[in-house]
């Protein structure tokens, strides 16, 4: 039931953010733009929105956002119950998964950051 809902609530942003798309280009290139500062991913001159900016409310962006959103929906962790022992990619490229890196009883520590 919470997969058809989520196609239900992605299918119907992708058919209006596309139907906007058409009817006032301008707007949503702003728009777009605008969300693109928030992650920053508009900083890169060699990035630039003519490469990126069309792909949204596409086809395989509605692909790609059910695909996350459902895969979110196996990765849900709550209080006073198991952790989700989701996928993870080692820096050599080898998909393991969170758990495999328990030892004994010991604590799992988790460090995340990020390299730019």
């Amino acid at each position: 039931l919470q997969k058809i809902l989520i196609l239900l609530q992605v299918t119907l942003s992708v058919v209006v953010g596309k139907t906007l798309m058409i009817l006032f280009p301008n707007a949503m290139k702003r728009y777009i733009l605008k969300m693109g500062e928030k992650s920053r991913m508009n900083k890169n001159p060699k990035f630039s929105y003519e490469n990126w900016g069309p792909t949204f409310f596409s086809f395989k962006y509605l692909q790609f956002v059910l695909k996350v959103k459902w895969k979110r929906l196996e990765d849900e962790a709550y209080e006073g119950h198991p952790a989700p022992n989701t996928p993870v990619v080692t820096l050599s490229g080898e998909v393991c998964h969170l758990l495999d890196f328990m030892k004994d009883y010991r604590p799992l520590i988790l460090n995340f950051g990020s390299c730019t």
